[in-house]
């Protein structure tokens, strides 16, 4: 993990916005990578990729608050669920395959 740390841009981790309290998501408009962790724990939970990553993380959340599709609804709660503890990170990238060979990395 220390040499993707070094090898991306990876923003500061900040806190996952709550959508009931009007709070703000801060991620790429283009292609870009998230990583998600749960603070009390220091434990990654979730990561991905999205050609407009903006969009794309907003399907982290379940609906009536996300967008989007996503398959796994118990991802969608657990971020919901335990929103005050998870915080995220981004980089962005000028193409998909950088995006892509990023996320594989991260694999």
């Amino acid at each position: 993990m220390k040499a993707l740390e070094q090898k991306y841009n990876w923003s500061e981790w900040r806190k996952f916005p709550d959508p009931r309290k009007g709070e703000y998501l801060i991620a790429p408009f283009g292609y870009g990578v998230y990583q998600l962790k749960n603070s009390k724990i220091n434990e990654f939970t979730l990561f991905g990729s999205g050609n407009n990553l903006a969009y794309r993380m907003s399907s982290l959340l379940p609906k009536p608050f996300g967008q989007g599709t996503r398959r796994n609804e118990e991802k969608r709660e657990y971020v919901l669920n335990n929103i005050e503890k998870i915080e995220y990170r981004t980089v962005a990238f000028t193409s998909e395959k950088e995006m892509k060979d990023c996320e594989r990395e991260l694999r």
